[in-house]
């Protein structure tokens, strides 16, 4: 059996309801609130090969920008496999021929920035949020029913017994 890939699929710009109504179906689609990223899952054998065959899917019908799969290597570390768009990878080459690195060091460095940005942006929120609470309820109440979720999730993720 062929396993499923999961894809994200990040556009240039919000899809239009027509896009996203024609590009589903012919691909089961999910989008978040703002239309700019969607998920899909893909038969292959391989994730590369459900990037690719998704982006001959979905090429002429939404403005993709990148395509990416998240797994897990032999190692446990989540492996991004990446498939940029034409005109995204002749931007990258550019770009990287102006700073005399190679294309794969620059897509590297920008991912990284890229994931410190979304985690300096989840905490930023989780700082608004926990303001929100805090404005409503004392710190006390807080940190009790944060530590009883806690414990919670530590119970529920404890193997039982046989």
């Amino acid at each position: 059996m062929t396993p499923h890939h999961a894809v994200e699929i990040t556009l240039t710009r919000p899809a239009t309801p027509g896009e996203l109504r024609e590009a589903s179906g012919g691909v089961p689609l999910a989008a978040n609130a703002d239309r700019t990223r969607l998920m899909a899952l893909h038969s292959a054998r391989h994730p590369g090969g459900a990037l690719h065959a998704l982006r001959r899917r979905l090429d002429r019908r939404l403005p993709i920008d990148v395509l990416t799969t998240h797994y897990p290597d032999r190692h446990g570390q989540v492996v991004l496999n990446i498939a940029l768009s034409h005109a995204a990878d002749q931007a990258l080459r550019q770009d990287a021929a102006a700073v005399g690195q190679r294309p794969q060091d620059v897509l590297s460095q920008r991912a990284s920035a890229g994931v410190a940005r979304d985690q300096q942006e989840r905490a930023r929120r989780l700082e608004e949020r926990l303001e929100s609470l805090l404005a409503r309820h004392t710190p006390e109440e807080v940190l009790a029913c944060a530590a009883g979720l806690l414990h919670g999730r530590q119970h529920r993720r404890l193997p039982t017994a046989p």
